[in-house]
């Protein structure tokens, strides 16, 4: 879903997991669906850990606890590993998150995220421990990620950290554009340059 970056704060999801790959976070049978409703891939999301073998509920699931909540992800280090599955980032989008936070993203999976709308936000190990910390001592603490400023601030203990993004996706993300939008939106100097080339 298209939506414009700036500010978000947020109680936060923790998945203290590392290696977490596409399969875990969409497995392959549904890489079949024919749709691209976000609420299919939402509903998707981590699907094998969500639900047992019989179809029930997994209630020590960290998603199926009433306790989390929010619109951030923070999880462990080298999030979205394993194969390229754009799916992957719908799944996280169509859940409703809007940013994941990690120490080390697969480089495809963090671009996927990126052009779904969803911020990667790599912080570091030190930093992403305090999280999972501050979490577990507080599920209702608040996490605030400034896309302008290009900060992540743990509001439990007034700690921040700055995160690189690329200045184009940064620009896409802030003013809610795709690559399409982005292009559209420069037709006029697209034609112009064109038009110059070619004298």
């Amino acid at each position: 879903m298209k939506q414009k970056f700036n500010i978000i704060t947020s109680t936060c999801v923790p998945l203290p997991l590392e290696n977490v790959d596409t399969d875990q976070i969409i497995p392959a049978r549904f890489l079949k669906a024919t749709t691209r409703e976000e609420k299919f891939f939402g509903d998707n999301l981590f699907r094998d850990w969500r639900y047992k073998a019989d179809g029930s509920l997994n209630e020590h699931f960290v998603l199926n606890d009433p306790t989390y909540g929010g619109c951030i992800l923070v999880a462990g280090k080298n999030f979205g590993s394993g194969s390229s599955r754009e799916h992957a980032a719908w799944a996280i989008a169509g859940y409703g998150f809007r940013v994941v936070i990690s120490s080390f993203f697969a480089d495809i999976h963090k671009n996927n995220e990126l052009n779904n709308f969803v911020l990667p936000v790599v912080v570091s190990e030190d930093f992403l421990s305090e999280l999972f910390q501050s979490i577990k001592a507080d599920p209702k603490m608040e996490v605030e990620v400034d896309l302008p400023r290009q900060t992540v601030t743990n509001k439990a203990t007034g700690r921040s950290e700055h995160f690189d993004i690329n200045g184009y996706k940064k620009h896409c993300l802030i003013n809610g554009l795709d690559d399409i939008d982005f292009l559209v939106q420069n037709e006029a100097k697209t034609v112009a340059w064109e038009n110059s080339a070619a004298l």
